[in-house]
């Protein structure tokens, strides 16, 4: 199937979600002129063929003249050289706007490949610029938990080491209260309860 101007005006793209793309009403134009140059080759190619048949046409009709005419006449075979340089001609102008319309290809291409790589350099620092953050951050509340570790830990020795005082101030006060109690009863022990004051 042949690429009509039609088609190109008609072509839907689908929209690309979550990515990067090109911007839409560029694509747009550029179409646009892409028709555009295309419609002038359409119709510059059918005017040729036009042309081209014409002096085939012309070509056919002078071709039994010149067969009548004597070969010692030079001018005759004139008249269809005339129109093999026009034709030459009209083939180079669509010879060159076939190079300018490949050259405005090529032009794009190489635009877009710069465009692309430029989107995934970009990217790509941002992804670093990211991690390093990232990273860095990590580090930083690694820092920090281990910081708060060792403080936590030495707060648990302190208490440990105040629970160990405390028990062994304990055992050794109620070891001397009842030592106390064991003890003989001395003079003042024989002193009744209520004579104390309680």
């Amino acid at each position: 199937m042949a690429l009509t101007p039609e088609d190109v005006v008609t072509k839907q793209f689908q929209h690309v979600r979550f990515k990067e793309g090109f911007d839409p009403d560029e694509v747009d134009d550029f179409l646009d002129e892409i028709v555009v140059e295309w419609r002038k080759t359409i119709e510059e190619n059918e005017q040729l063929k036009a042309r081209v048949a014409e002096l085939e046409s012309g070509a056919a009709e002078a071709a039994p003249v010149v067969t009548e005419a004597p070969k010692a006449e030079e001018p005759a075979a004139e008249p269809t050289e005339a129109p093999s340089e026009g034709v030459t001609s009209t083939a180079s102008n669509a010879a060159g706007i076939i190079a300018r319309a490949e050259r405005l290809h090529d032009e794009h291409v190489a635009e877009g490949q710069a465009t692309a790589k430029k989107l995934v350099d970009d990217a790509e620092m941002k992804a670093a610029g990211i991690v390093s953050a990232a990273e860095a951050k990590q580090r930083e509340i690694s820092q920090k938990l281990d910081t708060e570790r060792k403080t936590l830990e030495g707060r648990i020795t302190e208490l440990r080491q105040f629970e160990r005082d405390y028990r062994q101030q304990l055992r050794g006060y109620f070891e001397q209260k009842l030592a106390d109690l064991d003890a003989p009863e001395s003079g003042s022990g024989n002193t009744p309860v209520s004579s104390i004051g309680l």
